[in-house]
C-alpha cells in the first residue's frame, strides 16, 4: 500500500528538484529523505530514482508517480474536509500563502471576516515571497497562495490556476518634509544622489527597484537592506532614505508621502490553485473572500 507521507516527499522532489532541498522544506536530514524514498521504491517495486554521484533524479517512472501522488494527496485531503463537514458548512484546513505586503492588506482582512462567518474553518496563513510561494502551492504546503504574475523567475505553467485581483502601482516612498513631497509624477534620474532603503538581495522588489534606478541612469546608493517593509517605512518616516515600493506596502500609519513614478509601474496581483486538485468548498470560500476584499486597486 502506498504511503502518503513518501508520496509527499517524493512529490516535493520533483518541484524542488534535490534531496537537500527536500529535506529542508520537510525538516528532516538528507539521509532520512534517502532512506524514505528508497523504501518507496521497495513499497512499489520500481525504481523511482536515478543517482548521478551524489545527485538524485526521478526515473520515468519516478516523475509519474510524482504527478500522480499530488493528485492522490489533493484527493485524500478533499475526502477528509468531506467527512468532518458531513451535513454541516464547509470545514477543515486550508494553507493561505502570501507575500509580505499582502499579508496585512488583503490575507488578514479576508482571514478575519472568515473566522466570524465560518468558525468551523481553519485558516493557516503564511508568509511566502513570490519566488516560494508556487514551489509551495505545487508539492500541497499551499492551497491558495497570493502572488504576483510578474516574478519571471517563477514561471507559471499548466499545473495553476490563475484568479486575477488587481494591480498595484509601485511608488517612491520619502518622508513628510522632503521636497519632492507632494509634487507630481517623480522621475527617478532626480534622486541619483538620495540615500536609499531596498529589500534583501535577490528579492522581488530589490531586483525590481535596482533595475528602475539603473533604467533611469544611476546607481542606487544603498544604505540599509529591510526584510520588512515596515522596517523601510519607520527608516524613511525618520528622514534617513528613501525607497521605491508597492503601494500596498505602504501602511497609512507612517509618516510618509508617496509618489507616483513618470512612467509607471505596476504588479499583477494574483491567486492562484493547483489546477486539477479535487474540488474543495473550504478552499472556494477563501478565494472568495479574498476577491471579495473591498480595498484592492483595482
Amino acid at each position: 500500500m502506498l504511503n502518503p507521507w513518501r508520496l509527499s516527499l517524493l512529490s516535493r522532489l520533483d518541484t524542488l528538484g534535490t534531496v537537500r532541498a527536500v529535506a529542508k522544506a520537510a525538516n528532516l536530514s538528507a539521509s532520512s529523505v534517502s532512506q524514505q524514498l528508497a523504501v518507496l521504491e521497495a513499497e512499489t517495486r520500481t525504481r523511482l530514482l536515478e543517482r548521478t554521484g551524489r545527485r538524485v533524479r526521478l526515473t520515468p517512472a519516478g516523475s509519474m508517480l510524482a504527478r500522480r501522488a499530488r493528485a492522490i494527496l489533493d484527493h485524500m485531503e478533499t475526502v477528509e474536509a468531506e467527512l468532518r463537514s458531513l451535513g454541516e458548512a464547509p470545514a477543515g484546513l486550508v494553507r493561505l500563502g502570501a507575500f509580505q505586503s499582502a499579508i496585512h492588506t488583503i490575507a488578514v482582512p479576508a482571514v478575519t471576516r472568515l473566522a466570524r462567518s465560518h468558525p468551523q474553518l481553519d485558516i493557516e496563513l503564511l508568509e511566502l515571497e513570490p519566488h516560494a510561494s508556487l514551489p509551495a502551492l505545487r508539492v500541497g504546503d499551499a492551497d491558495v497562495i497570493i502572488t504576483t504574475t510578474d516574478f519571471v523567475e517563477q514561471p507559471l505553467g499548466p499545473d495553476v490556476d490563475l484568479v486575477p485581483l488587481a494591480t498595484d502601482p509601485i511608488v517612491l516612498v520619502v518622508p513628510p518634509g522632503h521636497p519632492a513631497a507632494g509634487r507630481g509624477p517623480a522621475d527617478l534620474s532626480a534622486y541619483a544622489n538620495e540615500p536609499w532603503a531596498f529589500d534583501v538581495p535577490q528579492s522581488y522588489m530589490a531586483n525590481l527597484a535596482t533595475r528602475l534606478c539603473r533604467e533611469a541612469g544611476f546607481e542606487p546608493r544603498v544604505v540599509c537592506r529591510f526584510s520588512n517593509y515596515m522596517m523601510t517605512l519607520q527608516h524613511v518616516e525618520a528622514g534617513l532614505a528613501i525607497a521605491l515600493l508597492p503601494g500596498l506596502a505602504v501602511d497609512k500609519r507612517y509618516r510618509v508621502a508617496t509618489r507616483e513614478l513618470a512612467t509607471p509601474v505596476t504588479r499583477s496581483i494574483t491567486a492562484a490553485i493547483r489546477r486539477g486538485s479535487a474540488p474543495r468548498a473550504a478552499v472556494d470560500l477563501v478565494l472568495e473572500a479574498i476577491r471579495s476584499h473591498p480595498e484592492l486597486p483595482l
